[in-house]
């Protein structure tokens, strides 16, 4: 990657889930630019060593998933059926018991949304945006209107107050199921 940056090929290298010492060893060969990995009010787990190291190297962070898969757009609930080629059939989070505990999570983001007369989309969003300056959440969708709703979360500030406030409720819950099917945690080494 580095010769092809070089050869102006490349303009920046960027990665993909990767750890701490993949991140610094990486760093030390070629900058990096940013990377990408799940983070959002239900995947905080980037929070304890991840986002130091990327402030410190002053690496970019471009964290997917952002909604939870949907589960944080507030359009889910515990009847909610999927398709039978939806990924979430197999996703830990998205099985009936997990699914009806994450909903309070959901709950609590919806009535700050309300109280902001905004959707709780835009809260999850926005509470990224609020995290660091060089976090840009991906948000994924094949609909008009939800990229509309998505590129809203711009406008929505977060006070003081309503980040305290989302702190006090993830300091409260507990995500039930992992983000990912054991299997792909396995195969991947997550």
């Amino acid at each position: 990657m580095k010769g092809l940056i070089a050869e102006g090929k490349v303009e920046h290298f960027g990665m993909s889930e990767a750890g701490v010492a993949t991140i610094r060893k990486a760093h030390t060969v070629q900058p990096v630019t940013a990377l990408q990995s799940e983070y959002s009010l239900f995947t905080r787990d980037p929070e304890a060593e991840l986002l130091p190291v990327l402030e410190e190297l002053g690496i970019g962070f471009v964290p997917f998933t952002p909604l939870g898969a949907g589960l944080l757009t507030g359009k889910i609930d515990a009847s909610t059926k999927f398709d039978a080629t939806d990924f979430r059939n197999l996703v830990p989070r998205f099985d009936a018991d997990a699914r009806e505990a994450n909903l309070a999570l959901v709950a609590a983001i919806t009535s700050i949304a309300v109280g902001n007369r905004t959707t709780p989309a835009q809260v999850a969003l926005a509470w990224l945006l609020a995290q660091k300056p060089w976090i840009v959440p991906i948000p994924g969708t094949t609909k008009q209107h939800r990229l509309e709703e998505n590129i809203g979360s711009v406008n929505l500030e977060m006070t003081s107050a309503d980040l305290a406030e989302i702190e006090t409720v993830l300091a409260k819950f507990e995500v039930v199921g992992e983000r990912l099917p054991e299997a792909v945690l396995k195969m991947t080494g997550l």
